[in-house]
């Protein structure tokens, strides 16, 4: 039986039975989208297969350094951070390569904890579009960049002077691909085996920029690779004596790095719902109202989407990233570009989204506010011709210009509190409020290298 097979908990038990691992690998993904979790004795996960098991509830109130936020309220100091209820998910089941007879699972938070996790967050708006009439095709595009460094090496460095995997300005160069084919069919064949294939992967504009897209998939199967994606493709660097990152910027000089989203939408009978040979770039009203809703939304959904502080300072004209809810046909300086093609390839990519993304909820925010503009009726602007950069846009487009608006924004909107519920919004703003108050205690190299000596 192959992993592949596992749609139930039977099929689990079977194909446990079937390879006898010692050990088997679960994981969650909090609210930052980084993996966490851990391996189970074969006789504990098979027990927790039907009644699900205990993960401290922590992982959704502390933040990507391991530091417990101090102003949420599901989870605190305050709870004692007791188990969680986890429920195991037979149809993730993946084997893990480099791992010998090693299979790894995704989990969910349930009970009290669902309100928060990431992946039921997304499940409910995926609902919602069932609900409607809807079934969601989504696929995620990460820029990431790989460096020659070690993850002890980075810290020695303080992070400065780092060296990239090569030099220069290649992108979509065979040279550079080919001299690294190693570290490239490895990151190929590690995704193909473990159920994330690659659609496209190529150098980017930058030294040590890459470029990968994820094939297209169901919606929660696709934020599912995205998230796997990420913490893999980080794995096989470091096995390779790289570093990858998918931090939004690390460069002053050079652009930063996206989580592109495409959306796209179907009925029950699997017919596409954004084409119509009819319409201007065969865009159907359907697609025109859902880009409405997300052009109306995103001003008050971004911190989902740039959910960082380093975000906003890729979120700057003439850098590949919007600044504005714009939208535009097959027009690469906007936030939303419509993707005119068959049945098939019409489609909506979300540009908003950073590397640094969290495929759930950034993919919930892109679906969300477009089912919104459907079953309002939502009109765009006009949309947006040659370089959107150098026109001004409405102030009820503009995007939020840092975290701690976004937090704000998020924290005060009905509709994201309609899309996701109180209990999600409360937390996911407080735990960035947390961000942005780590920040301010920061002293950063462009205050030393200014003041340091002058002042």
């Amino acid at each position: 039986m192959e992993a592949d097979q596992v749609h139930s908990a039977e099929d689990a038990r079977a194909l446990i039975a079937e390879r006898a691992p010692t050990h088997v690998k679960v994981g969650v993904v909090d609210i930052d989208g980084i993996l966490r979790g851990k391996y189970m004795s074969r006789d504990k996960f098979l027990s927790a297969l039907a009644g699900g098991f205990g993960f401290c509830e922590v992982v959704l109130g502390w933040d990507s350094n391991d530091q417990t936020y101090d102003n949420t309220t599901v989870t605190g100091w305050h709870s004692g951070f007791r188990d969680a209820p986890v429920r195991i998910l037979p149809e993730t089941a993946r084997d893990i390569p480099f791992e010998p007879n090693t299979l790894f699972f995704l989990c969910e938070f349930t009970d009290y904890a669902e309100s928060l996790c990431p992946r039921a967050v997304l499940r409910r708006v995926l609902a919602k579009a069932e609900s409607m009439g809807f079934a969601v095709k989504a696929a995620f595009e990460y820029e990431f960049l790989v460096f020659e460094e070690t993850p002890h090496g980075l810290r020695e460095k303080g992070y400065r002077n780092l060296r990239p995997m090569a030099p220069g300005m290649f992108g979509y160069s065979v040279l550079r691909a080919s001299t690294a084919a190693n570290f490239y069919h490895a990151l190929l064949e590690t995704c193909e085996a473990m159920r994330l294939p690659i659609e496209g992967l190529h150098e980017e504009s930058g030294p040590g920029f890459l470029e990968a897209a994820l094939v297209v998939q169901e919606g929660l199967e696709a934020a599912d690779r995205a998230a796997l994606f990420k913490t893999f493709a980080k794995t096989v660097a470091q096995q390779h004596d790289f570093v990858a990152t998918f931090m939004a910027r690390w460069s002053t000089e050079l652009p930063g790095q996206s989580g592109h989203i495409h959306v796209s939408l179907t009925d029950k009978e699997g017919k596409a719902v954004f084409h119509d040979p009819d319409k201007p770039a065969g865009i159907s009203d359907q697609m025109r109202h859902f880009i409405g809703g997300q052009q109306s939304q995103m001003p008050e959904l971004t911190a989902l989407v740039a959910p960082t502080i380093n975000s906003y300072r890729r979120l700057v004209p003439g850098f590949w990233a919007p600044t504005d809810a714009t939208w535009g046909i097959d027009n690469r300086t906007v936030a939303l570009r419509a993707i005119s093609g068959g049945p098939k390839s019409q489609r909506v990519e979300y540009r908003v989204s950073g590397a640094d993304n969290n495929p759930y909820l950034s993919l919930a925010a892109a679906l969300a506010s477009g089912l919104h503009g459907i079953e309002n009726g939502l009109e765009p602007t006009a949309p947006s011709q040659g370089n959107a950069y150098d026109v001004d846009h409405p102030e009820a487009l503009r995007l939020p210009r840092s975290l701690q608006e976004a937090a704000k924004r998020l924290q005060g909107s009905d509709s994201a509190r309609a899309f996701f519920g109180d209990a999600f919004v409360d937390h996911f703003a407080a735990t960035r409020d947390w961000e942005c108050r780590e920040f301010d205690k920061a002293v950063t190299d462009w205050e030393l290298a200014r003041y340091f000596e002058i002042i």
